[in-house]
């Protein structure tokens, strides 16, 4: 099953190694659809620029009939869009630190599922491992390309064989020209530089995902690092700000499932205040707002929290997901 019989495609690594690019804070994301060139970017491995054309999608494994995909094979089958919260799941080295790294997008592509239909897949397959074309070393181990997994059944969803991005070709720096996108999921699953898709009976081998990005739970198993825990964030106001007895407090809030409930505090979580949210539209983040008073003037310490569909609630702490806090100073009270 580990066996490659074909070569991934020859790219070139530009910048190699880790690489981040983190344009804003969560006070700076105001905008409903984040423009592409606000995009947060992460690659473990790094940026990889295709060097030749013709990039092409292998589908193999327990499949009835393996497939080669062209560019233009993917963009002659019905296209879909699908509007959703991409964010990144923080450091592996780092699990349990929040980095609100978290933006809202449009891509634009192909059911990853109709794709599979036309493989074959076999009854006994229960997982969908994917390969990105980047290479390299991470944590002082090689890694030949990059490989995640997912759940067969979270396959048959919404996810996408993307080639767009907010309306143009996706940029190298995004995992262009091709990209596996699984809405809902943190996008260390949204795999760049996708290049081959195999199907199996278990999970897949490789650091991504047997040594990072699975959570350690109290009974000694772990979870793999899947669907979006619920968060909320604050937009306004942002760090420092001075405000008036009386403040709008606003910010986005999202998870796999639904958000149903978004509240603050401002005695570190004793008491909580329940915000007006707006409903969920497709995969994309919920406004929510509340007109907040102030009791006293001067150091006031805010904090938000989301409860989703699941019954989910964010920690207040030591979790990715934990309540976000902004410190402002109230004039008067």
């Amino acid at each position: 099953m580990t066996e490659m019989p074909e070569a991934a495609p020859r790219v070139t690594l530009d910048p190699p190694g880790l690489t981040r690019r983190i344009p804003l804070q969560p006070h700076q994301m105001t905008a409903t659809v984040t423009p592409t060139d606000q995009l947060f970017m992460l690659a473990h491995l790094g940026v990889a620029r295709p060097m030749e054309a013709g990039w092409i999608l292998r589908v193999d494994g327990m499949v009835g009939r393996k497939l080669r995909l062209s560019l233009d094979d993917l963009m002659a089958m019905p296209q879909t869009r699908v509007e959703a919260v991409h964010q990144c799941a923080g450091s592996p080295l780092e699990p349990n630190v929040p980095t609100r790294r978290a933006a809202c997008v449009i891509w634009e592509g192909v059911r990853l599922a109709e794709v599979l239909s036309a493989a074959l897949v076999a009854p006994e397959a229960s997982f969908l491992w994917s390969d990105g074309a980047d290479g390299g070393t991470f944590a002082g181990e090689a890694v030949p390309f990059y490989r995640k997994d997912l759940p067969l059944w979270r396959a048959a969803e919404d996810v996408l064989l993307a080639t767009r991005l907010n309306g143009a070709p996706i940029p190298d720096e995004h995992g262009g020209p091709l990209r596996l996108v699984v809405p809902g999921f943190f996008g260390t699953n949204s795999v760049k530089w996708l290049w081959r898709l195999t199907l199996a009976e278990r999970r897949a081998d490789g650091p991504f995902t047997t040594t990072y990005y699975n959570d350690r739970l109290p009974d000694g198993t772990a979870r793999p690092v899947w669907a979006l825990a619920p968060e909320a964030v604050f937009t306004t106001p942002a760090p420092g700000d001075l405000l008036g007895g009386t403040a709008h407090l606003r910010g986005w809030a999202w998870s796999d499932a639904p958000v149903t409930r978004v509240e603050v505090s401002d005695d570190d979580g004793q008491t909580w205040r329940v915000a007006r949210l707006d409903g969920r539209r497709g995969r994309a983040w919920q406004a929510w707002s509340l007109e907040w008073s102030f009791a006293r003037r001067g150091a006031a310490r805010l904090l938000c929290r989301a409860t989703d569909a699941a019954g989910a609630t964010q920690p207040m702490e030591g979790a990715r997901n934990a309540v976000h806090a902004v410190e402002v100073v109230a004039r008067t009270g």
